[in-house]
This record gives structure tokens, sequence and C-alpha cells, in this order.
């Protein structure tokens, strides 16, 4: 499928955006999720990725932040804050529970200067990573979606470091200029 047929299909099928196929695509190539009940969608805005779990799982308890506003979605408790006050986030939602999937889909807003960008992708992805480790349950799944970058090693490393198990995802929904990767974590 064309890259901006996946738009069009998001627009028709009723999601917020295409990244909702992004994420469809790579549950399916991940056999560990089966029925998450608690789930937390880190950098969510503007909610494609939650309004599409809402769905998909309906008994599932959702929780989204942002630092972004981001239209309400039934089913989905939304906590606009920035990700880098991660402790206080945990203090003032009562999100003590352990997630059985963490997922984020959050990137910085790109400044075209490679050197500032990358260092910028890289310390969103370990404020992620942080996020996870602090909220994600012993058997739990970890989606970030990161780049094809300097600093992706060093990166997946880190991610190493904390999960059993790291994979790789290029779901066929981003586009094929795009250097957007997905990386996968299992506790």
């Amino acid at each position: 499928m064309h890259a901006d047929n996946w738009a069009q299909k998001a627009k028709s099928s009723g999601y917020r955006s295409r990244a909702v196929f992004k994420l469809i695509q790579i549950i399916e190539k991940i056999r560990h999720i089966k029925n998450p009940n608690l789930i937390l969608d880190i950098g969510a805005a503007p909610g494609g990725w939650s309004h599409f779990l809402a769905s998909k799982y309906p008994s599932a308890e959702i929780f989204a932040i942002d630092i972004l506003e981001m239209e309400k979605i039934r089913g989905v408790k939304f906590i606009q804050e920035d990700l880098r006050k991660i402790d206080q986030i945990q203090q003032l939602s009562g999100l003590k529970n352990k997630f059985n999937l963490v997922i984020s889909d959050l990137a910085p807003n790109l400044t075209g200067i490679s050197s500032i960008d990358e260092e910028n992708i890289f310390e969103l992805n370990l404020l992620t990573l942080k996020g996870a480790k602090t909220f994600l349950d012993s058997k739990g799944v970890f989606i970030v979606k990161t780049f094809q970058n300097s600093n992706l090693k060093k990166f997946r490393k880190e991610m190493e470091k904390n999960l059993k198990i790291v994979q790789t995802a290029k779901p066929a929904a981003s586009k094929k200029q795009s250097k957007e990767i997905y990386l996968y974590g299992i506790n």
C-alpha cells in the first residue's frame, strides 16, 4: 500500500492518524501481547494509538501521557504532563500498578540539524525507557519509536540492559524514506 493510502485508510476507518497501522503491524509481529489489561501510552497525542487500543481491548485500563493536549477518548485516562516529571506523574496519577503494555510513538520536533535532532531523539528515547522501567510489569511488552541514526545502537543497548528480548520492527505503514524504526522489548 502506498504511504498516502495509509492516511486515507486511517481517515476512512475513523482513526486519528495513520500511525495506528504501524502499531497494528507491530502487535501482529509480537506474539507475547495477549489481552493486556493495563496499558500506558507515553507521548500519546493526538491519540491514535490509544484510540485503537481502547477499541481492540475494551476491558483494558488505558492511561495516556503527553505534554500536549489530546482530545478525549472513551476508555482512556489522559494525563497532560511532561514526561521528565515521571516520578511526579506516578504520585499524582496514582499509577502504582504495573502495566503489561507500555507504548510510545513519541518524537521530538525536528530542527533539520542532524546532531541536535539525534540528541533530542536519544534523550526522549531514554525518558521513555525510564517510563517503561518504572511502569512495566515483569512479563510486559514495551514498544518505542526511534530513528536510524548514530545513537540507535547505544539506545538499543540500553534497552537490552533492561529487557530480556529486544527486536526491531519497520512496519509497512512507515514511509519507506523515513528513518523511523520501532524497537520492542519483552520483559
